[in-house]
């Protein structure tokens, strides 16, 4: 590790990926949540549009990249907001549109579609100071929502009927979601590059739900596993003189495989369940419901305890309990 250190280009290398494994399981955890796991990829596709545009006027690709990913992720979530697409519709529309436009923009500026290829695959090795102070400060804009907000997201991605009646603004929400996906994704076409990101915003999350149970533990976890494949997939490409994007998503995918065995261990206990005392007796008569003692807190979808449906009304976990509002109290049960 030390003989990494003393090279200049694999200080900025190393720094990206840490960044980069920092932002892309944190809104990824937000994008698997909702179900739209190749999000990143329709992104990638957009800002592929992006570096082509650059290559044409003349700019540096980074900061062009940004502003048309995020421009493309906002106009497809307002058609889908409004009926006007699906998500699966509009997904199309990034994957194609923009890499159609990337290409002929390339091809234009004379540069051709080779040109595209580092930001394809990545050129972590290649990140300059400019570079590296970009995505610092973009990677604070990206954890800041994604940690901040992660109460009133989690309730959005989880069930936008129910976020709506509670009073959260689905819709500026769900923008927030897809425009800092898209930062993510311009960002990292530095590091993973564009073809490989989504892998970056979904592995680490999938192996960190093998591991922890509940959103907030799988959202730290997510960001832990993310970090360190990503540190560790710049080092190992280091010594093995190998693409250090390609390296970074096959240790992901390795983290992924070896929690995969703990995953349907954990499964295989949660399905035993204990008899209660108070069933075994007389299966005939439910359990009642007692109040809550002491409980100060008033349970809401943005609380931060997990909200579960039953029946007609909503309990949420607290301490090892549903607690179910009732009456001007909780009851526990």
């Amino acid at each position: 590790m030390i003989e990494i250190l003393q090279y200049p280009f694999m200080q900025r290398a190393l720094i990206a990926a840490l960044l980069t494994g920092l932002m892309a399981p944190a809104i990824g955890s937000y994008v698997v949540q909702r179900r739209l796991s190749l999000l990143g990829d329709g992104l990638g596709h957009v800002a592929i549009a992006g570096v082509g545009l650059a290559l044409l006027t003349g700019q540096q690709p980074i900061p062009v990249a940004v502003v048309v990913c995020v421009a493309g992720a906002v106009i497809v979530e307002l058609l889908r907001q409004q009926g006007k697409a699906t998500g699966d519709v509009g997904l199309a529309i990034l994957f194609y549109g923009g890499l159609a436009a990337g290409v002929l923009m390339s091809g234009i500026a004379g540069a051709g579609a080779g040109a595209l290829s580092q930001y394809l695959f990545g050129s972590l090795t290649s990140v300059t100071d400019g570079d590296l102070i970009m995505v610092g400060v973009l990677t604070v804009v990206v954890l800041v929502p994604t940690i901040g907000l992660a109460p009133q997201l989690f309730a959005i991605t989880s069930d936008e009927d129910f976020a709506r009646v509670q009073g959260l603004k689905v819709r500026l929400y769900n923008l927030i979601i897809v425009v800092v996906a898209a930062i993510t994704v311009a960002l990292a076409m530095r590091t993973v590059g564009l073809l490989l990101v989504s892998a970056l915003m979904v592995i680490p999350v999938a192996a960190a739900q093998n591991l922890t149970r509940g959103f907030g533990a799988g959202l730290i976890g997510a960001i832990a596993i993310g970090v360190v494949v990503a540190v560790g997939g710049a080092t190992a490409s280091f010594y093995a003189d190998s693409p250090p994007g390609a390296m970074i998503v096959v240790l992901a995918i390795a983290v992924f495989a070896l929690s995969w065995p703990f995953s349907i261990f954990a499964t295989r206990r949660r399905k035993v369940l204990p008899v209660l005392p108070e069933l075994s007796e007389d299966l005939d008569q439910p359990t009642p419901h007692e109040p809550a003692p002491d409980h100060p807190h008033e349970h809401s979808v943005a609380c931060g305890h997990q909200p579960v449906r039953h029946g007609d009304h909503i309990d949420y976990v607290h301490d090892g309990h549903r607690h179910a509002p009732h009456a001007g109290h909780y009851d526990e049960h």
